[in-house]
């Protein structure tokens, strides 16, 4: 059981110690290990457990009062309470605490699953005797030997059989009952033949001697006196053997730890001569790795500093298009919204009210289209410098698609352009909101730049997968070649203007709605045809 909990609470070292030492017996190092437990970890079952090696190895250091405290402390939800009981039974017969003893043993009396823990019933009603002999209750302390005798007989358990004949002989005893008591000193020393415990063996001479000695038998007396002195010698002698013996022990490994020692000094003399010419060599080696390394390095920099060279050229060349051409439209669309603006006063004077509307309009598109510019612009520079904030969320596609068809209905019924939104009510896509509408609104707004009057907008989506859909955006305005989508898919190019230089922009916008797809973890194409429309394909990832 130890063991599991171990594995269960492998990161608390301090309880792992405890545990092993508990099981050592090593009961000093247990005590030392679990209060650092307690001191920095308020389990409750790490506490009871800790508290539980501490009440029973200040048992095994004769210390009862401290053991008594600590497995006070213990929750009566601990796993192993019956053994709690038990040992604050056997603390309480030490301190002649007999009554509180006999409460600690009532309680594990009534248990039915002893034997599960480790516990003897016939120990229980030994202990239960002994407390109720002390406190000269005769009747009981007959009762519970009597049922521990019973059951030790079926165990033939030579060593508490021993102690219980000795029990009940003295309960008879002390109560001059010599007739009942001396036939169980008898049972007592015949068993002691049959165990090599020299204790035991005196013991049982030293009780034969008195029931003799009382019956006024002295020979016999005298001859079970000299049988446990010889006993108590025996006992003296194997302690002096033991330690004797542990003494050789020790001798032996010293010795031993000696002739180690020597062996290891030669050796790291042998070793430091191997390693001086083994190192020599690897210096060597070294200082010619070096060498070539320095020099690989020179030309790896050399590379890597033209690569970025020639990189910044590019971007500064990027650069100097986009300004060129934005300052250009820049320019084109402030002097169209100012010679406009002069058209403008001069129909007011002249109150021509259908090319006043027609004017006004015509300013709403300029305003329109030069706002677009310095959002594509804004936003494109965020992106470059990695400071636009992302934030993926479910969307649900249809409202967005619907709230961009609102927002751009005004440039839609100019040019009479009829909006399709197809897209079904049940697709949810997981991206970040701000940037879907940038793309959906750029691709609009192309579509309708790009489309004669009367032509057709639609939005669709398919569902390819379990994890993605496809977005489609499809005109039938005036489409582009292949070279013209060539350019528009390839990474960072932007468009100089050609042709009808009031159609084709800079390609900024699609620049900017390919980089926002790229950070959603969606994928961009376009399908296109001269003069019969044109695809934009998305792909987002749908919410799980």
């Amino acid at each position: 059981m130890l063991k599991k909990k171990e594995i269960e609470f492998k990161n608390e070292l301090n309880f792992s110690k405890a545990s092993n030492f508990f099981i050592k017996k090593n009961w000093d190092s247990t005590l030392v290990s679990s209060m650092k437990q307690l001191n920095i970890n308020k389990n409750k079952e790490l506490a009871d457990y800790c508290h539980f090696f501490r009440g029973y190895s200040f048992i095994e250091k004769k210390l009862f009062k401290e053991a008594k405290f600590e497995l006070n402390l213990i929750s009566k939800k601990f796993t192993f309470y019956s053994l709690v009981n038990k040992n604050l039974g056997d603390a309480s017969i030490e301190l002649k605490e007999f009554e509180k003893a006999i409460i600690y043993f009532k309680k594990i009396e009534k248990l039915k699953s002893l034997n599960q823990q480790g516990l003897k019933i016939s120990l229980i009603y030994q202990n239960l005797g002994i407390c109720h002999l002390h406190l000269n209750d005769f009747i009981k302390a007959e009762e519970y030997l009597f049922k521990s005798l019973e059951i030790l007989e079926i165990e033939k358990d030579i060593i508490n059989l021993f102690c219980i004949y000795n029990d009940i002989a003295n309960l008879y005893y002390i109560q001059y009952k010599d007739q009942q008591a001396i036939p169980y000193f008898e049972k007592a020393y015949d068993l002691s033949k049959k165990t090599v415990d020299f204790d035991i063996k005196r013991k049982a001479s030293l009780n034969m001697s008195v029931v003799e000695e009382n019956k006024g038998n002295f020979k016999k007396a005298l001859f079970y006196r000299k049988e446990s002195a010889q006993w108590k010698d025996s006992l003296n002698n194997q302690s002096k053997i033991w330690a004797l013996a542990d003494y050789e022990k020790k001798f032996a490994v010293a010795q031993k730890q000696k002739q180690i020692k020597v062996l290891e000094v030669e050796n790291e003399l042998k070793n430091a001569q191997r390693n001086t010419l083994f190192f020599s060599a690897i210096g060597l080696l070294l200082i010619l790795t070096g060498g070539v390394y320095l020099y690989a390095q020179k030309v790896k920099n050399g590379k890597t500093i033209l690569r970025q060279k020639n990189k910044l050229d590019e971007l500064n060349a990027t650069k100097d298009q986009l300004f060129s051409i934005v300052s250009h439209d820049l320019r084109s669309s402030v002097n169209a919204l100012k010679n406009s603006n002069s058209k403008l006063s001069a129909t007011l004077e002249n109150k021509n009210y259908d090319e006043l509307n027609h004017l006004i309009i015509q300013n709403s598109s300029i305003a329109n289209g030069t706002y677009s510019l310095l959002d594509n612009l804004l936003h494109w520079a965020l992106l470059q410098t990695k400071q636009l904030y992302f934030h993926k969320e479910s969307v649900h596609l249809y409202s967005v698609v619907q709230q961009i068809e609102y927002n751009y209905k005004p440039l839609l019924l100019d040019k009479s352009i009829t909006f399709e939104n197809s897209v079904s009510k049940n697709i949810f896509l997981f991206v970040d909101l701000d940037s879907l509408k940038i793309v959906f609104r750029n691709l609009l707004d192309n579509a309708i730049k790009f489309s004669n009057e009367n032509g057709q907008i639609t939005f669709s989506a398919n569902e390819t997968d379990s994890d993605f859909c496809q977005v489609i955006i499809q005109d039938t305005g005036i489409g582009m070649n292949e070279n013209t989508i060539k350019e528009l898919l390839y990474e960072g190019e932007l468009l100089a203007k050609k042709g009808n230089s009031e159609i084709i922009g800079t390609g900024l916008g699609l620049q900017l709605c390919k980089q926002m797809i790229k950070k959603n973890s969606g994928t961009f194409n376009i399908e296109s045809e001269l003069n019969k429309g044109t695809k934009m394909i998305l792909t987002f990832p749908k919410t799980k």
